[in-house]
């Protein structure tokens, strides 16, 4: 596999990020290295970045090059953004980057915009959408038309910049917000009015959004571990800013959920996006996962326009590739599953979602192994549920962990993912893990015995019958021994036949 390291200076927080991928098909983040360097701080003032900050960001980047030595990572792509393309002085930062030995790319607003737009084109299956990029020092605001980037522009609006100008009191008063809330309001005018006339999804990335979105899934004890994909609403949203802006930074570190150095920055962040919101009149945004260093990424993973095909199944993919299963094995259990689920679909009006979500618990339904065998079920799960399967709702990720949890044994229970299902979907999940574990049984010893499958679908049973080059029996005595889920499941009696 081939490796590259993003660099990302950003005004605030600065990274690198290093992929493991094959061109086109599949990656995986191996590693991360972080450092706050406040880039943006002062700069609103003396355009110039300081000092201490400039110290901050090279020794950063002489933490990235020693790294790149030690672990032989030879491919480093590293950019700048709000705070070094203003800065007057960035000479002073760039010159020594570069004679230490890394190239550092200023981007434009409008390349930055579209690295933002690049990232959720992967990791979203919307096909237009609003995209904001909150970083410290500005805000991107960008248009996506036919999963492309359409437009935006770059808003004085970064969290470091507002709170140096806006918030000099801790906690802020109420004639700072008022003040902050007006420019915000002023800035994004133009913007609003778009967003009223053309009301699509917003989607928001970007460590403040990130951290908002946390501190509100810790506070509401959201059952999954993941941000990406996740809605944050407008009314959560507003509850937490009032929350924060009662609080003085020391205490605002001691958030659940908020990163410590962003205490003193996070209620400007939360203002701008609580103003958005309000402006609008939208019920929320989405929370992005990926953003602009995923976007640089893209550029090099994928060839021209740099979008995946198929978002759901480059992730899918990603996940199968990271934990392999035996290969012969799971393409006979997706080929089972899908002709049981085409017999009883019209019955009992499952749908093209049931089908994808089957297919793809069939996919994922042994990633288990790669641990242990034993409760191989129980880990499959807890590899879905942690695994960043961009695409993919977060109810559709809680429903393919329980199908992989349930695909051996167990009576299938939401248990506390029911928190993110919906209703109907513990009868979806019954209907299809009974599926599922039929097409396991059917293939019990993982040789593709069963060629032949015919299904009988009567008022008061099913009948199987199978058959292929020699008499499954093993895979006929699991399957009816095993019969009582599939008998819930759909309120036949199950019997199976050798052919």
């Amino acid at each position: 596999m081939e490796r590259v390291g993003i660099v990302d200076l950003g005004s605030g927080t600065a990274r690198l990020v290093v992929y493991a991928y094959e061109p086109g098909r599949h990656y995986r983040l191996v590693d991360e290295l972080r450092e706050p360097v406040r880039l943006g701080q002062g700069l609103a003032a003396t355009g110039r970045i300081a000092p201490e900050a400039a110290w901050r960001a090279l020794g950063f980047l002489a933490a990235v090059q020693d790294y790149a030595r030690a672990t032989g990572l030879e491919r480093i792509d590293a950019f700048a953004t709000s705070a070094v393309r203003s800065a007057a002085n960035a000479r002073e930062l760039l010159e020594p980057a570069r004679r230490m030995g890394i190239e550092v790319r200023v981007l434009s607003g409008a390349e930055e915009a579209r690295y933002g737009v690049l990232a959720v084109a992967a990791g979203f299956t919307f096909e237009d959408a609003w995209v904001v990029d909150l970083g410290g020092g500005s805000a991107q605001l960008s248009r996506m038309r036919g999963r492309g980037f359409a437009g935006g522009a770059a808003y004085p609006l970064g969290a470091v910049r507002l709170s140096e100008r806006f918030l000099a009191h801790d906690p802020p008063r109420a004639r700072e917000v008022e003040a902050l809330t007006a420019e915000v309001n002023g800035q994004l005018q133009d913007v609003v009015s778009e967003l009223r006339a053309r009301p699509l999804p917003l989607v928001a990335m970007g460590g403040t959004v990130r951290n908002l979105a946390r501190a509100v899934q810790r506070a509401r004890r959201y059952p999954l571990e993941r941000l990406h994909g996740y809605f944050l609403r407008a009314a959560d949203l507003d509850e937490l800013t009032e929350r924060l802006l009662g609080l003085r930074a020391a205490r605002r570190r001691r958030v659940p959920g908020l990163s410590p150095d962003r205490a003193d920055v996070i209620v400007a962040g939360a203002l701008v996006y609580r103003t958005l919101l309000r402006a609008a009149g939208l019920p929320g945004l989405w929370i992005s996962g990926l953003g602009v260093r995923e976007g640089a990424f893209f550029r090099h993973f994928l060839p021209p326009p740099h979008r995946p095909a198929c978002v759901r199944e480059l992730h899918l993919a990603s996940l199968e590739a990271r934990f392999p299963q035996p290969a012969a094995h799971t393409q006979s259990v997706r080929d089972l599953a899908a002709r049981l689920f085409a017999a009883l679909a019209p019955r009992y009006g499952l749908d093209e979602g049931d089908a994808r979500l089957l297919d793809a618990a069939a996919r994922l339904h042994d990633v288990g192994l790669a641990i242990d065998f034993y409760d191989h079920h129980k880990h499959g799960a807890y590899l879905v549920l942690q695994h960043p399967l961009a695409g993919w709702s977060h109810r559709e990720q809680a429903l393919l962990a329980l199908l992989v949890r349930y695909h051996r044994k167990g009576r299938p229970r939401p248990g506390a993912l029911a928190a993110v299902l919906e209703p109907g979907d513990e009868e979806r999940l019954v209907r299809l893990a009974a599926i599922l574990r039929l097409a396991e049984h059917l293939e019990r010893a993982r040789s593709g015995r069963v060629r032949r499958l015919e299904v009988e679908l009567g008022a008061e049973a099913v009948t199987l019958r199978v058959g292929g080059p020699e008499n499954p029996w093993v895979e006929v005595w699991e399957a009816q021994k095993d019969a009582a889920l599939f008998e819930r499941a759909f309120g036949l009696r199950l019997e199976v036949q050798s052919l």
